[in-house]
């Protein structure tokens, strides 16, 4: 976040990042969900624009008190032009008016922004975001491979770095960790047949590992190459560094293609609900489930109930005898 911005601002991200824990790359969400709105108001109600091209507008200038002059109304106005003039993404300015959920996400920020100046530093009087309704948003069931796609995957792996991969696609499937906390796993985080995983917010949390991947992580740390620059990291490079983010999903996509599965469908990131999904289509109950995942919030969990549920409608349809029906008399 180099740009220049309102002190105003940059102490709302150091407020984000250093007193909520939230992660660099979160708090840099922030920052641009601010920034856009910020330009906004600047273009639209300050120099009074008639149309609204972000990249030309300069918020270092915004001053406290024309934040305070923001009424509900602007921000309502704001949520219609990225509704319906938005465009959808920076390759295709034709294809205008972004989805609920990411309207969802800046309506979030807005309010965290506003509530922040108003509660935490009394800077404002009044919260215009504080009613701001969040539009509903349609609820999509994850995508996740089945146990034989699973098991198709972890069966091809090869090559120099087999080892180590293999151990990645295991605990990604078996233990259902997010991409950020694979890469920051330390060799002393494993104790025995534990892993403590550190999630957003830097928060920890242990997860017990079963048969597959203790044994995953013993055929891996003997082949392990010993980084100079990453001593700590339990995943490495030949390029002795600790494994990035990127690579993992580089190497995931890579053996997705060459099991044969749909490398636009499924990526690093599904690998983890697949695990959710079938730990919870075998008994694991939601709230230890929660758990496992690291969610701060149990409707987040949920979405996995509702896979379950559609199995269980899509079994009742399959019946031979859900089609006879009773002649009338």
């Amino acid at each position: 976040m180099n740009q220049v911005q309102p002190e105003f601002l940059q102490r709302f991200l150091t407020y984000i990042h250093a007193i909520k824990g939230q992660s660099a790359k979160t708090t840099q969400e922030y920052f641009l969900d601010i920034r856009l709105f910020l330009r906004y108001i600047v273009a639209m109600k300050i120099e009074h624009k008639k149309e609204f091209i972000p990249e030309t507008i300069d918020i270092s200038g915004v001053t406290i008190e024309q934040v305070k002059k923001i009424t509900t109304d602007d921000i309502y106005q704001y949520l219609t032009y990225l509704s319906t003039s938005r465009p959808k993404n920076r390759f295709d300015s034709e294809q205008t008016g972004i989805e609920s959920k990411a309207i969802a996400r800046k309506i979030s920020a807005i309010r965290t922004f506003f509530k922040y100046l108003k509660v935490q530093v009394h800077l404002l009087e009044h919260d215009p975001a504080e009613n701001i309704e969040t539009p509903k948003t349609k609820k999509t069931l994850p995508r996740h491979l089945s146990v034989d796609e699973a098991a198709s995957l972890l069966d091809i792996v090869t090559g120099a770095n087999k080892e180590r991969d293999y151990c990645i696609l295991t605990l990604f499937l078996n233990c259902g960790m997010r991409v950020s906390e694979l890469v920051n796993i330390d060799i002393n985080d494993i104790k025995n047949d534990t892993i403590i995983i550190t999630g957003k917010g830097n928060k920890e949390r242990t997860v017990y590992l079963n048969a597959a991947c203790i044994d995953a992580i013993n055929r891996y740390i003997p082949a392990r190459i010993d980084a100079k620059d990453a001593k700590k990291a339990l995943f490495t490079t030949r390029q002795n560094s600790r494994i990035s983010a990127s690579t993992v999903k580089w190497l995931v996509k890579k053996y997705i293609g060459l099991a044969g599965l749909d490398q636009t469908r499924y990526s690093a990131h599904k690998l983890r609900h697949t695990a959710a999904t079938l730990m919870y289509q075998n008994g694991v109950d939601v709230l230890v489930l929660q758990n496992i995942l690291g969610h701060e919030n149990l409707n987040t969990t949920k979405i996995y109930t509702h896979i379950d549920n559609k199995l269980a409608r899509e079994a009742v349809e399959r019946n031979p005898l859900g089609h006879i029906k009773k002649d009338s008399e």
